[in-house]
């Protein structure tokens, strides 16, 4: 998926470790959304969806994931 940011609209990313879940070193789960809270629900609904996690693998998993504020450097200009 390929996200093109919007020029004064915040985006945040949610990157949560899945390799606990996968197997595979070092894989992580990274998602989109204009606010953190949105970020971490996006996560959240595909570690449910996609990775069929439980309720409590959802909450350790996204206790160890992280939000970071992306548009300063992925912007358009």
């Amino acid at each position: 998926m390929v996200q093109q940011p919007r020029r004064d609209e915040p985006l945040y990313c949610c990157i949560v470790p899945v390799e606990s879940i996968t197997g595979n070193l070092e894989e992580e789960l990274t998602t989109f959304g204009k606010s953190e809270d949105a970020a971490r629900c996006q996560a959240q609904q595909m570690l449910f969806l996609n990775y069929k996690c439980n309720e409590e693998q959802i909450q350790q998993l996204m206790e160890q994931a992280r939000s970071e504020y992306v548009s300063p450097w992925c912007s358009p200009n």
